[in-house]
């Protein structure tokens, strides 16, 4: 007899299991795909490590330090702050505090001006003072508002915010909500951002591997069709299979948890992106450090990442990889989006040579993430909105983000067993 069902066998249910199991209880989680992780995959070929979109995990968010091994991850971690482009020139801009290597760099870009320099630090010593938590019940306004309300020129926002942000948010225009720029800025100040050695997958194979020391069962290409739930009773039907467990957590993506339980208030506004994965050989590579490059003048692509300068084990001896991102869903064939990489590349590092760089992979990722707006956490679902002993648990119940996926997961499981 199945105490508890989850469905769905991301980074949600995933941490739910572990907690339901922990506390006791017989679980099982009912994967659809072939794998555990939803959105975070990683596919391992031709000696290349390619996660699903460019995704990096924060070493600073609560719940990573709570609910991984982040040593166990072998973590590859990214120079902090990063390097701003445009045709013919490059800078960087970087915490001197955590990166006192760049602080001469630092203080000499003139791609951002003192004053604004000087905002960012104060920024980051009032955050370092705020409780993560209490961060999230603020917001309200745009990130745009939010860095004009706070003095930031024009000229940072146009040259590192927007592109940085962008990443962060797939959003370059900064119209989410400026609770998430607090949020993560914080977290960048604490710690670093990272990749496993193993890519983005090694997370969630480290939270399944720990569900199942605990107790709990996975079962992958198993897809639960319905759930329903009315007073103590709930029924789950997994193909043509009834179960009737005490409990259920839907774990799921947030249209598909929509279709389940029936709940109205669960967002169907997603945000995407597209990336595509590029080598080059190591002796005709430019230097780009392990910092990640902003495109100060365009969208086109919005972010260059050097993935085997920051982990040599996503690339072959001898081999470099890059990641490139379009923020949304641009209609461009593969081909075309390459040739604009291509360009971009060229003009930021005139001195290099990139007639061998060679597309590998791309990732068109519709469901990156859920539209954020100002005050979107008034309209979040409640995790206990389904009827009966029934939960939601993925980041739409919280926010758009990794830290927010665990999170909701731990809740879900605390709802059952309190």
């Amino acid at each position: 007899m199945t105490d508890v069902v989850v469905a769905g066998g991301g980074l949600a249910g995933l941490v739910a299991a572990r907690h339901l199991a922990e506390a006791g209880q017989d679980v099982t989680v009912f994967e659809d795909s072939e794998q555990v992780g939803g959105r975070v995959t990683t596919v391992h070929e031709g000696g290349y490590t390619f996660d699903q979109g460019f995704q990096v995990l924060f070493s600073a968010y609560p719940a990573v330090q709570r609910e991984l091994d982040v040593e166990a991850l072998s973590p590859r971690p990214f120079t902090p702050g990063a390097t701003i482009a445009r045709p013919n020139h490059r800078s960087v801009l970087s915490d001197p505090l955590r990166n006192p290597t760049a602080a001469v760099e630092t203080a000499f870009n003139r791609e951002i001006g003192f004053a604004d320099k000087l905002r960012l630090f104060t920024l980051q010593r009032e955050l370092a003072g705020r409780d993560p938590d209490s961060l999230l019940s603020g917001g309200g306004k745009t990130i745009s508002e939010y860095l004009r309300e706070r003095g930031f020129s024009q000229r940072f926002v146009d040259r590192f915010a927007a592109p940085f942000y962008g990443g962060i948010t797939l959003d370059r225009s900064l119209g989410t909500d400026s609770l998430v720029f607090e949020y993560t800025y914080k977290m960048l100040s604490e710690g670093e951002i990272f990749v496993p050695a193993e890519g983005m997958q090694a997370m969630p194979e480290q939270l399944a591997d720990s569900a199942r020391a605990a107790g709990a069962t996975i079962e992958t290409e198993r897809t639960v069709t319905d759930v329903s739930g009315e007073g103590d009773a709930a029924t789950v039907e997994v193909g043509a299979e009834t179960l009737t467990p005490d409990g259920v957590v839907v774990a799921t993506d947030p249209g598909t948890a929509a279709d389940l339980t029936g709940v109205a208030g669960i967002t169907t506004e997603i945000v995407g992106c597209v990336t595509q994965y590029f080598t080059l050989p190591t002796n005709r590579a430019p230097d780009m450090g392990k910092r990640i490059v902003l495109n100060a003048a365009d969208d086109r692509p919005n972010t260059v990442a050097p993935m085997s300068a920051v982990a040599p084990e996503y690339a072959p001896e001898g081999m470099e990889l890059y990641s490139a991102t379009f923020l949304g869903s641009p209609q461009d064939d593969d081909e075309a989006l390459s040739a604009v990489v291509r360009e971009a590349l060229g003009s930021w590092y005139p001195a290099a040579n990139f007639e061998d760089l060679e597309l590998l992979r791309t990732d068109r990722v519709p469901l990156a993430q859920f539209a954020q707006p100002p005050g979107f956490r008034a309209g979040v679902p409640d995790p206990e909105d389904p009827p009966g002993p029934v939960v939601l648990a993925g980041d739409y119940t919280r926010w758009s983000s990794i830290q927010g996926a665990l999170e909701s997961g731990r809740v879900a499981a605390g709802l059952l067993t309190e």
